[in-house]
């Protein structure tokens, strides 16, 4: 792997010893960040800051410069892969995602062509060989993709839902269609990690947001399965893999068994439950509660000192929230948040007994 300054996330993510836990957080580059929100007002629209790799460059490295965080994540979204595929993504304002083509029947599914990401997609790869230059080593930077499950709940529903009727109806009454679909973007996934991965990114995560909503037979048969496929065609062995499903913490195991390095939780499990669980088998990243950080300040190093001390001494873990972070957090409590992990984990390291 490349040379960096700082590699103790990447080494963290392997199981290796670090002299203090890493930390990042999801959605660490976002709306809670003041000079985030100001290039935003420059793109005029969320699409054209994904779509300008500057933009994006300039987004990705915001929270760096403002915390001492052990990785940066691309700026980009989950949904850009159907983008390319001809669904006309567009955002309303206060309604999240939508598409002007959603998958509604066999034929749509046959239409679909798998994007090159090197051309349809050419401006994500852009972006992670710019941000990879202008990180000039300092840390790793993490790729990512929606899960095939969370893509096709999007592009079937047409954009967000509260009770996933379309593609529930379509599992349950045509799965083979939905196999098709599903098979079509696990293919159009794994290119796209792929593609990543040459143009710069150090490791790599799948967002599986919508897998907690499947009974667990149908988790394990359309979103685990899936995910499992991309890690194994991964083609970079080197390069670290988490994978996140949200609601998720009945299948930990399963999950750890696809041949992932790391399996990301949400905030509902003890993450010593989850490590008493999983054993030394994959790295565990998580787990505090987004909404702590509109908490004091000792009430922030509190909820840092009692997640470092369930997962116990040794290493493999990787210090996140366990869900993206919310728009309206103070970033001085997030400074906060990320010295707490620094300063609180040494102890929990043979490297600094």
């Amino acid at each position: 792997m490349t040379s960096l300054k700082n590699d103790s996330f990447l080494r963290a993510l392997q199981g290796k010893d670090v002299d203090r836990t890493p930390v990042w957080m999801m959605r660490q580059a976002g709306r809670y960040l003041p000079e985030y929100l100001e290039t935003r007002k420059r793109a005029n629209d969320f699409l054209t800051l994904c779509k300008t790799p500057e933009l994006a460059c300039e987004v990705t490295l915001q929270p760096l410069a403002r915390f001492d965080l052990d990785a940066a994540i691309l700026f980009s979204d989950i949904l850009t892969i159907p983008d390319a595929m001809g669904l006309g993504l567009y955002f309303s304002e206060g309604e999240g995602p939508k598409f002007k083509h959603p998958i509604r029947d066999a034929k749509a599914i046959e239409q679909l062509v798998i994007p090159d990401p090197n051309e349809e997609l050419s401006y994500v790869m852009d972006a992670v060989s710019l941000i990879k230059r202008e990180l000039d080593g300092t840390v790793p930077l993490i790729g990512f993709a929606g899960s095939p499950w969370t893509l096709a709940t999007y592009m079937v529903e047409g954009g967000p839902s509260k009770n996933f009727s379309k593609i529930k109806g379509l599992m349950f009454d045509q799965p083979r269609l939905l196999f098709q679909l599903l098979e079509k973007i696990t293919e159009a996934v794994t290119a796209y990690l792929n593609a990543q991965i040459a143009a710069g990114a150090q490791a790599i995560m799948v967002f599986d947001t919508w897998g907690g909503v499947l009974s667990s037979r149908d988790y394990l048969e359309f979103s685990l399965a899936y995910m499992q496929q991309i890690v194994e065609n991964i083609t970079n062995k080197d390069i670290p893999i988490i994978l996140f499903t949200k609601d998720g913490n009945e299948w930990l195991e399963n999950i750890a068994a696809t041949g992932c390095d790391a399996v990301g939780l949400d905030w509902k499990l003890p993450i010593g439950l989850a490590r008493q669980r999983i054993g030394d088998q994959v790295a565990l990243q998580g787990n505090m509660d987004p909404c702590v950080l509109y908490a004091s300040p000792d009430r922030i190093r509190q909820e840092v000192a009692s997640t470092l001390a369930s997962f116990g001494h040794g290493n493999g873990h990787v210090f996140n929230l366990g869900h993206g972070i919310h728009q309206h957090i103070d970033p001085d409590n997030v400074a906060v948040f990320i010295d707490a992990v620094h300063s609180l984990s040494a102890k929990y390291h043979t490297t600094s007994s």
